[in-house]
This record gives structure tokens, C-alpha cells and sequence, in this order.
């Protein structure tokens, strides 16, 4: 029932930006997290950034923090992730996701119960 449909993606050069969005619809949850993860060929998927909007808290992975904000409009339900300074090694598939079980740590990045479908990321030199 919950459905995440993520869009945005494209291919910039390194140095670029790009704006990811996220649909979310389904729910009535008011207190759950909700991020981005990504994915490149022969890796497992990793967590980018993810907010809890109980407390407004955003997490980033280590790669990213000071070039990449998530951000949510709590209204029209939907998630953005703003990517500044764009890198070759950003280039993957990117996954909107979202966990709504009590005791889930929207800071461990652990995989979230639902997802969208993906968007390619892609960062040229």
C-alpha cells in the first residue's frame, strides 16, 4: 500500500548538481524515517541520508555530509535530496526508502521496509 516513487536522476559532470525527488503516498504515520540509499553494480545498497521526522533528525553517510541535504515536505509528502559537488564515485542507483516500525534507528541505515523503484545517478569526469 505505502508507494515511493523516486525521480530525478540524470547525468551531470563532476562538480554539478542534481535534485532527487520522492512521492510518498500510503500512510498516516507522522513520526517514521525516510531517506535515500544507493547502489552500484556488485555492492550492497548504503544509506546516503535519512531524516526522522519525529525529531526533524538527518543522518548522512561520512561521503557525502557538507555536499548532499535531505529534506522533507512533511505537507505534500514528498523527499528531496539536493546533491552538490556531484563525484564520479556518487554514481549509482539511488533508492528512496522508508521504515515505519517503532524501534527502527533512522541513523544505523539499515534497510527500510519499503522503496521505490530507482533512479540513476550518473557523475562523469
Amino acid at each position: 500500500q505505502v508507494q515511493l516513487v523516486d525521480t530525478g536522476g540524470g547525468s551531470v559532470q563532476a562538480g554539478g548538481s542534481l535534485r532527487l525527488s520522492c512521492a510518498a503516498s500510503g500512510y498516516t504515520d507522522s513520526a517514521y524515517c525516510i531517506g535515500w540509499f544507493r547502489q552500484t553494480p556488485g555492492s550492497e545498497r548504503e544509506g546516503v541520508a535519512t531524516i526522522y521526522t519525529g525529531s526533524g533528525d538527518t543522518y548522512y553517510a561520512d561521503s557525502v555530509k557538507g555536499r548532499f541535504t535531505v529534506s522533507l515536505d512533511n505537507t505534500k509528502r514528498s523527499l528531496y535530496l539536493q546533491m552538490n559537488n556531484l563525484k564520479p564515485e556518487d554514481t549509482a542507483m539511488y533508492y528512496c526508502a522508508a521504515a515505519f516500525y517503532t524501534d527502527y534507528d533512522c541513523s544505523l541505515f539499515a534497510a527500510p521496509g519499503y522503496w521505490g523503484q530507482g533512479t540513476q545517478v550518473t557523475v562523469s569526469s
